[in-house]
């Protein structure tokens, strides 16, 4: 069979990847697909790591990376920060153990430190991921209210179980009109009893959503919202705002996740950013320092409903008469507000305090950098986002205001992009989104832009080529 330009790459990769391909290969043999997270495989088979350091990854073949997915954005200070090494380190020694199951000091310290920057966080709890994090909000928001149903957006993602699993990704010919989204399961094993419970609604058109919620009010538990669609595609102000006081004129919980944009736009978020109180906040990622966390806020009227203030627990046998476990909403982990993590998350916070200006410093000049490259050569292209995330963007349209605008977009295109730049030792999942971190610097952005020219060169040729 002959050989085209296109398929050379993917030789390349398997070449220079041999090790990861047998990996996966003999993966296979205990897990499904050699893979324990789905997000975690890409085609033709996904790079097996060995280490981190700063910036960097290297795989298993002894080639190294400029990593720009950073654990999907979990990673704000970079790989093996010795800071939070420091701070794991010292809990143990001073502690004695890396877990009580108790309540302990840093549950306090880490819950003050939130609240300064995010004061809608009346009261938190702790849960050991976003997809909890998530999770618990919506349990909150149907206790609080008595209501069952939920609001999603189209092409947002909170996690990977039943009640939100619908419209992350759909097919636009079964997606339904743009401005009242069919509700479309995104998974096996998804009843369709959720698929009923779940209401999908247009980001970023107000008037829509108003009179979708409106319809549904007496039903409508909660919205949960990303802010910024994954991470990279803001709301509007004006619809977020309107959205703000339409959920409060229904008497439906307002929830935030920024498990992606916490402290991503900002020390204090997306809801610093818009100047927004939500009722209830999701965050994740970013607070754990790489290790495995989420943390639910908010109106402390709403976070009481699971006060254990009275004998009220499924594992309390010694009940009273007058109460029950199904009086109290039930919230448990082995695991929330683990010690050693805690700590992490608060030593995070200490290093952003001093740097964070410097990774928004560092995202704009790489996204300036590659628009610029892009504009050289003639090829339409936007690098979308706030803060310390956004994603290249192929497109010569004024706006990308959500899931059905970035449709629209070349994906094919920015997905050979990816393959190449992946051999080019710029690791990013194809398609992914890039987050940006503290030990990123101008060194990183020069062999970035490099990379992106030698493979935008492969691809159009090294002279300007007309749009279109």
């Amino acid at each position: 069979m002959a050989i085209n330009k296109i398929e050379l790459p993917i030789m390349e990769y398997y070449k220079k990847t041999k090790g990861s391909y047998d990996f996966v290969e003999q993966a296979k043999e205990v897990m499904p697909g050699g893979v324990t997270a789905n997000i975690k495989s890409f085609a033709p088979y996904p790079l097996v790591m060995k280490s981190g350091n700063g910036a960097y990854l290297q795989d298993v073949d002894g080639n190294e990376y400029i990593d720009y997915s950073l654990s999907y954005g979990a990673l704000m200070l970079g790989h093996g920060h010795p800071e939070i090494k420091k701070a794991m380190m010292s809990q143990i020694e001073e502690c004695g153990t890396w877990l009580f199951g108790t309540p302990h000091q840093l549950e306090y310290d880490l819950g003050k430190k939130l609240q300064q920057y995010y004061p809608s966080m009346e009261l938190l709890r702790y849960t050991n991921s976003g997809t909890e994090a998530t999770l618990l909000a919506l349990r909150l928001a149907a206790a609080y209210t008595g209501k069952h149903k939920i609001a999603k957006f189209e092409g947002h993602y909170h996690g990977g179980y039943d009640q939100v699993l619908l419209s992350v990704n759909p097919q636009v010919h079964e997606a339904g009109d743009a401005r009242h989204p069919n509700s479309v399961i995104e998974s096996r094993g998804v009843d369709r009893y959720y698929q009923e419970h779940t209401i999908i609604l247009p980001f970023n058109d107000l008037e829509a959503c108003t009179k979708i919620l409106k319809q549904h009010q007496h039903e409508l538990s909660a919205v949960m919202i990303e802010p910024v669609q994954g991470g990279f595609i803001p709301a509007e102000k004006e619809f977020i705002h309107g959205l703000r006081e339409v959920t409060k004129q229904l008497n439906i919980v307002f929830i935030f996740d920024e498990v992606k944009t916490g402290f991503r736009l900002g020390l204090g978020g997306a809801q610093e950013f818009y100047q927004i109180k939500p009722d209830i906040t999701a965050l994740g990622k970013v607070i754990g320092g790489g290790f495995p966390i989420g943390i639910v806020g908010g109106k402390k009227d709403i976070l009481m409903v699971s006060a254990p203030t009275t004998s009220s627990d499924v594992f309390d046998s010694s009940q009273s008469k007058k109460s029950s476990a199904k009086d109290v909403l039930f919230h448990s982990g082995t695991y929330n507000g683990h010690p050693m993590i805690l700590a992490a998350g608060l030593a995070t916070i200490e290093v952003l305090e001093k740097e964070i200006e410097h990774i928004f410093q560092i995202t704009t000049i790489l996204k300036g950098r590659l628009e610029k490259l892009f504009a050289s050569k003639g090829i339409p292209m936007k690098a979308i986002g706030t803060g310390s995330i956004f994603s290249v963007v192929l497109t010569d349209e004024q706006k990308i205001q959500n899931y059905r605008d970035l449709q629209q977009t070349d994906l094919a295109t920015r997905k050979k992009l990816d393959e190449q730049l992946l051999n080019e030792g710029i690791y990013v999942k194809p398609l992914n989104r890039y987050s940006m971190s503290t030990a990123h610097r101008i060194e990183e952005v020069e062999k970035t832009v490099a990379a992106y020219e030698r493979v935008l060169n492969n691809m159009f040729g090294s002279s300007r080529i007309n749009k279109g």
